[in-house]
């Protein structure tokens, strides 16, 4: 009998509050995620597929009745930390419920050994099927001894050891499990089909003790074998073989000696970033498996997607556990990824397929400097094509430098401090991988971006240098670059109609100048604008310090509770209190707080969140002070930080602090001996001393005067890296005072400039 209701309300996925995730170590391509004591979404066959919203649990009895994530009355354990293998025990009105999962590490099957104690109840598992490209068009059915799922070309089986005393397939919030306890008090339907809609399926499990096997494949066959197979071999042989690969790999890891609350939390981030490692496509490390306020929408696009930045973080947070052979194959997958032109979408798909479209230049440096910080450490191995990736994403930066299309956040286009530092210290890392006739080239350009960004991006008249008792300060982002101080208005994303002037804005971006060697943490410069973002951005919360990303931050719940939908207030997030913890490191004070507040900052099961709820509490959406918030969780990124502060404690300084930069610059701004004049990035006046390169990314001819003597004519010549310019020694300028010019470019189009000489 089909199911009334079709096609259900609209779905949704679920909370991002993560309380595990987990993945066998073998050729099984199942992804896991817990929240609230349950299953959540679990993804097939790669990182990027999430295929179920969850699966949870109804206890009943005569007369009562309880879903337990709503109880939500539960514990969570591991064996050991790095060994993701949860067991969960739910503790209700007369009734324990206790849960071990674990994913088979030869079959694409997911394993549930379950255990209920008290007299008279009964267990209901409820499975919320989100197959393939479009959840809101799945069919379900049941069988004798199985529920089955199919959406698109993907199709799920869940199978017991002991039989189903009943089952029923039915629409949500129509005719579902869940609606059929809610308007009976128990279990009275048993429908055999829900058809094209958004559907869910529950059963009643005969024995209080059993096994749940639920098994995916492109065919229902294949499902079913998949199932039925880990179900004949036994959960406990595949539970030892699960432990047996986790154990092998955690033995492996190297860490810092540290208290045994850092020990473990380290342990766990190392974990959490291996477990986020696709097998389909090896080497690819999404940005969290969950979706950020997925209770509320139903977005293909949570953060289980690459984004080049965070699997840079990924991999230099496992190099900082010693796990050289795995961030190996993560440079392995970014040289695979790789655009012609020499950059990184802004994310993709684990298979490489590009999600979103914009680009961001700090996700073409991230790459030179892992690439580079594993030929630091002689460990590129047999890595083929590192110098020819490494080549390619310099010329991008430097043709396309500095200013970004987005900056790290990926809201606004201009020059930030954090990308700034990225794009200069990968050009000094990358220039050891060029060919000579480049290298030149593009240290000249480093040392010339380099001296410039106090230019650009550091105000003495911006106001907020008052009210912090300052000097000046870094502002987040300049949207354009012009000799006369910074102008213009920056859009704050995630807000309706608000901006504000490039000096009122402020972010922890400019931690990152220390970080890569280029400025002094105890810089007049750096300091002052420590001292405004403490004021604007700082936040104490019962777990310890956070930050803000940017004052007037948009990106998270509302001041209600509401999740995210588009406009919100931002939240504190937890990495950028490690990324003051880097700083205080720099400075050489102690970082130990900030390490202790990450980890108070965790969920149940350890894992760093996305953001951090800093308001008054409310329960009534389980929002408290320093705990997280409905952003995502675990955030990969989050979890590297978390290592990389551990490991510049033991060894005095940042991971990603090249030689090559730390080198070349010495924590101070560099006096470059040529300037480069671009359309991009212009200038009036030419200081006394310094060469002059006037340079573009295509062919042209320049047309130029000294003074008032004749004109003269050039064509372009290459410089490096794709670029195309002409070369002035100051020694040609001898008492001249202004440099007039025409750029002539083969399409016509045709550009005037001017320079005055100092």
């Amino acid at each position: 009998m089909n199911a009334h209701g079709q096609p259900g309300i609209p779905p949704t996925w679920s909370s991002s509050a993560k309380d595990s995730v987990s993945t066998a170590l073998g050729p099984s391509r199942i992804w896991v995620t817990l929240g609230y004591g349950i299953i959540n979404e679990v993804y097939y066959p790669s990182t990027g597929e999430p295929q179920i919203r969850d699966l949870g649990f109804m206890v009943a009895k005569e007369g009562s009745w309880y879903e337990v994530k709503r109880v939500n009355r539960y514990s969570i354990s591991l064996p050991e930390p790095y060994i993701p293998l949860p067991t969960i025990v739910h503790q209700g009105e007369g009734y324990t419920l206790s849960l071990d999962i674990v994913c088979d590490p030869e079959r694409d099957t997911l394993l549930i050994h379950y255990v209920l104690k008290g007299e008279g109840f009964k267990l209901f598992p409820l499975l919320a099927p989100h197959l393939g490209p479009k959840s809101s068009d799945n069919t379900a059915w049941t069988e004798a001894d199985a529920l089955c799922a199919v959406g698109g070309s993907d199709y799920l089986c869940l199978m017991s050891n002991s039989s189903f005393e009943r089952s029923s397939a039915g629409y949500v919030g129509a005719s579902d499990g869940w609606s059929d306890f809610h308007e009976h008090g128990q279990m009275s339907w048993e429908y055999d089909l829900a058809e094209h809609g958004n559907v869910a399926l529950m059963a009643e499990l005969a024995e209080p003790e059993g096994v749940l096997a639920l098994g995916f494949a492109s065919t229902k066959e294949g499902a079913r074998t998949r199932a039925r197979s880990s179900l004949a071999e036994g959960f406990a042989p595949i539970r030892e073989r699960f432990i047996k690969g986790w154990q092998d790999w955690g033995k492996s890891l190297k860490l810092p000696d540290s208290k045994p609350e850092l020990k473990r939390e380290a342990y766990l981030s190392a974990t959490v970033l291996k477990v986020h490692e696709d097998k389909s496509f090896p080497g690819a490390v999404v940005a969290s498996l969950s979706i950020p306020w997925g209770s509320s929408h139903d977005d293909i696009g949570g953060y289980h997607l690459v984004w080049a930045r965070d699997a840079v973080e990924a991999g230099l947070g496992l190099l900082a556990a010693g796990q050289v052979q795995d961030t190996q194959r993560m440079l392995a997958y970014l040289i695979a990824t790789q655009q012609k032109d020499g950059h990184w979408s802004q994310n993709m798909f684990p298979n490489g397929r590009a999600y979103w479209t914009g680009i961001q230049l700090d996700e073409a440096g991230f790459p030179i400097l892992l690439a580079a910080k594993l030929k630091e450490l002689k460990a590129l191995g047999n890595l083929q094509g590192v110098d020819a990736m490494v080549t390619s994403a310099t010329a991008y930066l430097a043709q396309h430098g500095p200013i970004s299309p987005q900056d790290r956040w990926e809201e606004n286009a201009g020059a930030s401090p954090f990308t700034l530092a990225v794009i200069v210290a990968a050009l000094v890392a990358g220039s050891s991988f060029l060919a000579k006739e480049d290298r030149a080239y593009v240290l000249s350009l480093a040392d010339y971006w380099n001296e410039r960004i106090e230019d650009w991006t550091y105000t003495d008249e911006g106001g907020l240098e008052d009210e912090a008792n300052v000097e000046g300060y870094y502002v987040r982002i300049a949207p354009a670059l012009a000799e006369g101080g910074l102008l213009g208005r920056i859009e704050v994303r995630n807000r309706v109609d608000e901006s504000l002037n490039v000096d009122a804005l402020i972010s922890m971006d400019f931690l990152y100048l220390s970080r890569l060697g280029l400025r002094a943490a105890k810089d007049p410069k750096m300091q002052n604008t420590l001292k405004v973002a403490e004021m604007l951005l700082k936040v104490d919360t019962p777990s310890g310090v956070s930050f803000y990303r940017y004052n007037q931050d948009g990106y998270g719940e509302h001041e209600d509770g509401r999740p995210f939908d588009g406009t919100g207030r931002g939240r504190a997030w937890p990495l950028l209190t490690g990324e003051r913890g880097h700083f205080a490191l720099q400075e050489g004070k102690d970082p130990n707080p900030y390490l202790s507040a990450m980890i108070n900052m965790t969920g149940p099961g350890g894992l760093i969140p996305e953001q951090i709820w800093e308001s008054d509490p409310l329960p009534e959406h389980l929002l408290y002070p320093g705990k997280p918030s409905g952003s995502a969780m675990p955030l990969v990124w989050a979890h590297a930080e978390f290592l990389k502060l551990l490991y510049a404690l033991e060894k005095g300084e940042p991971l990603e602090l090249l030689e090559s930069v730390k080198k070349r610059y010495k924590f101070q701004t560099p006096k470059a001996k040529t300037w480069h004049w671009r359309t991009e990035t212009p200038f009036e006046t030419l200081p006394k001393g310094k060469d002059l390169i006037i340079e573009a990314s295509q062919a042209f001819t320049l047309q130029y005067q000294l003074d008032d003597k004749a004109p003269l004519e050039k064509e372009a010549q290459a410089l490096g890296l794709g670029m195309l310019g002409l070369r002035f020694k100051r020694s040609e300028f001898s008492n001249q005072q202004v440099l007039s010019f025409k750029l002539r470019f083969h399409n016509a189009e045709t550009l005037d400039g001017k320079i005055k000489l100092g």
